[in-house]
């Protein structure tokens, strides 16, 4: 129905570089708003005010966007937003799940209402996942689904230190967790994120599905590069499964290594957000930009796919399906464009 971001506010998440990243989110919220409605959240009226403006000066479609005051530690709203399911009759709802920042920041008080707020503003259920009376802790981007079943994540995310989310909680736990609120009946463990992972080995920087029975995997050649023995592994984990479903793997290239101030980034053109008829691919101005463009492009002939580019915007660690969250159409649903709005607030 519409795509949740929130317009980027944090300095330090992108330090010495934060000045070109409105104008990325602008670009990205152009792109989006000729598919489908945005819904963006910014920290207060005054934000609403400097985002519409650079909106505006991006020639964004002031009809199918809507600006809300609900404040954020962070933008990564794949982690800290609520993610879409359908119910049995096939109707939208929330699942919000209990978010800790990683459990590497402190600051993720704001962070802990984006949930509830935005399914106030979409006026949709919000069920909260819990075990024992403590809430479970997860992050939409540590999870890729098919849509038919299948829900892909990794053992470094869940496994690798079973305190950082839910002590206590092993294999067979996040299995049955998945299968209870997003109604998988089957899991594909893959081992590690790729490098420079922030978020202890999110799957949507290494493989994502396409469709129901097919998964890109981003896959590194270079034996002297880090992730090749990790992408290696992903894909003798991923070939392993294959051979008992009809499953396809496609390889998509990783980019040459992008490094800020020594710092190796995840840049990955799996963190693609696909949207209604169009997929925002982030590109990093390498050769491989074309190569990853084109695979994604003959996978999904239905969509029309972009590159975004990444460069700055990576270098908060995070990129274009890192910060988008997505809201389901119901089946009875269609899509009509919301008004502009400047200050509006979420509900109480």
């Amino acid at each position: 129905r519409a795509t949740w971001l929130a317009w980027p506010h944090h300095e330090p998440d992108w330090p010495g570089k934060f000045g070109a990243i409105p104008w990325v989110y602008a670009e990205i919220v152009r792109v989006l708003a000729r598919a489908e409605p945005v819904e963006v959240l910014c920290q207060s009226v005054e934000a609403v005010e400097a985002a519409g403006a650079i909106l505006r000066a991006h020639a964004v479609d002031e009809r199918r966007v809507r600006l809300h005051v609900v404040p954020t530690d962070r933008v990564w709203l794949r982690d800290s937003a609520p993610t879409g399911v359908l119910d049995a009759q096939g109707r939208p709802a929330f699942v919000g799940w209990a978010f800790n920042a990683w459990a590497k920041y402190d600051n993720f008080a704001e962070d802990l209402n984006v949930g509830a707020a935005v399914a106030r503003i979409a006026g949709l259920p919000l069920h909260t996942p819990a075990r024992d009376g403590t809430r479970i802790v997860l992050e939409g981007g540590g999870i890729e689904v098919n849509g038919a079943g299948l829900v892909m994540v990794t053992e470094e995310w869940l496994l690798s230190d079973t305190q950082v989310r839910n002590p206590g909680f092993g294999r067979a736990d996040y299995e049955t967790v998945f299968a209870d609120w997003l109604g998988a009946t089957r899991t594909i463990w893959l081992g590690e994120g790729c490098v420079g992972d922030d978020t202890h080995g999110h799957v949507d920087d290494v493989a994502r599905f396409v469709s129901a029975d097919t998964v890109v995997l981003a896959f590194e050649p270079d034996p002297a590069d880090e992730n090749h023995r990790r992408s290696v592994d992903n894909l003798r984990r991923l070939q392993t499964d294959a051979a008992s479903r009809a499953l396809r793997v496609v390889r998509l290239p990783y980019p040459g290594a992008v490094v800020m101030d020594g710092v190796r980034l995840p840049a990955s053109y799996a963190n693609f957000y696909v949207a209604n008829g169009v997929v925002l691919v982030p590109t990093f101005n390498d050769p491989s930009d074309r190569r990853a463009l084109t695979v994604l492009a003959e996978l999904m002939p239905d969509r029309t796919v972009v590159g975004i580019h990444a460069v700055d915007l990576v270098w908060g660690l995070g990129t274009l399906h890192c910060l988008t969250q997505q809201e389901p159409r119901g089946a009875s649903q269609g899509v009509s464009p919301p008004a502009w709005r400047r200050s509006s607030r979420a509900p109480s």
